[in-house]
């Protein structure tokens, strides 16, 4: 570890959703790649979830940009979150390249998030780190409007 490189030099906003109050569906991610990266970590936010709802998220792979052969990454999903002790909470999934199936092409990632029976407030985000190459700055989704430091 090495004390002079700055956050935003080892990490990268690679795709977000951002906070809305998300009706019972799924919403998902774009797919991002992991050629860049060793790890990514997904981050889920709730708000005040509505009644009876819940939230189950998980990560997914795919052979390209566009979604191709898409699945489930195996032990990547949370435990179901449930109004009754949900609202206000975060929660990571936590990814490291060698998950992927790469043997048979996937190095393409997304989130998919659900939210089951009302509307919920939510946010998430799929963050990359340590890069292969260069700062993980230069692979920040164009969303990303300010780096301060």
């Amino acid at each position: 570890m090495n004390p002079n490189v700055k956050f935003s030099e080892a990490h990268s906003i690679l795709a977000t959703l951002d906070p809305v109050s998300q009706g019972a569906a799924t919403v998902t991610t774009g797919w991002v790649s992991m050629a860049y990266f060793h790890s990514l970590v997904a981050i889920i936010q709730t708000g005040v979830l509505g009644a009876s709802a819940t939230l189950d998220a998980k990560l997914q792979q795919a052979t390209s940009s566009g979604g191709a052969g898409a699945k489930d990454i195996t032990g990547k999903a949370l435990t179901q979150i449930v109004k009754a002790s949900g609202d206000s909470k975060q929660a990571l999934i936590e990814l490291r390249d060698t998950d992927l199936d790469v043997n048979n092409g996937f190095t393409f990632v997304r989130l998919s998030v659900t939210v089951g029976t009302a509307a919920s407030l939510i946010n998430a985000m799929l963050i990359g780190f340590n890069p292969l190459y260069q700062s993980a700055a230069s692979y920040n989704q164009a969303g990303v409007a300010q780096i301060v430091g």
